[in-house]
């Protein structure tokens, strides 16, 4: 039986995905700091913060007694990188950015195990009917877009608005499984 992988992450999101996979892992994040990283594309911010996170994740863990995933998403729209809110205010900001626009969201993961490396981005886009105002201030008010990259949540506040999506929706969840699982079915 093959050793569970290591989910170096802290997002219940993508334990939950895995979960539901069925796919054996243990999660103990990493401490990285994407304050650090300078870039105008969101493609090449995500792969930064991913690689960011592995290279942190091999220096402590390795990938011999568990095999590494890492991960790293990014929301983008109107042409700018939504990061995670640092406040409501900041929050408000970043989700009415999004109200009524077409949002990607890119996830970046990288798989390291003795017998393969694969690194994977992945971008699922979403077009979002305008936010209701006072729905919009509940959800600031409830504080579950804390920690979430552009304060975004397709399968919890967002969802309603979801007019049409293009991709997978784990890929917006923060992590492909629809990528990774054909490579670890073979190990």
């Amino acid at each position: 039986m093959a050793a569970p992988l290591r989910l170096a992450s802290a997002s219940q999101s993508r334990a939950l995905l895995l979960t539901q996979a069925g796919i054996d892992f243990i999660q103990t994040p990493v401490d990285y700091d994407e304050e650090q990283i300078v870039a105008t594309s969101p493609k090449n911010f995500v792969y930064q913060a991913t690689v960011g996170k592995y290279e942190e994740g091999m220096q402590t863990f390795g990938m011999e007694e568990h095999p590494l995933l890492v991960a790293d998403s990014v929301v983008t729209s109107q042409g700018q990188i939504l990061r995670k809110a640092r406040c409501l205010d900041d929050a408000r900001n970043i989700l009415m950015t999004q109200s009524g626009n077409v949002t990607s969201i890119i996830t970046c993961m990288i798989y390291h195990s003795p017998r393969l490396k694969l690194i994977d981005i992945s971008a699922t886009d979403y077009l979002f009917d305008p936010f209701d105002p006072e729905d919009l201030e509940r959800y600031l008010a409830s504080g579950e877009w804390r920690g979430k990259a552009g304060g975004c949540m397709v399968e919890g506040f967002c969802k309603p608005y979801i007019r049409s999506v293009r991709g997978n929706e784990s890929t917006a969840m923060g992590l492909n499984v629809e990528a990774l699982k054909p490579f670890l079915e073979g190990l």
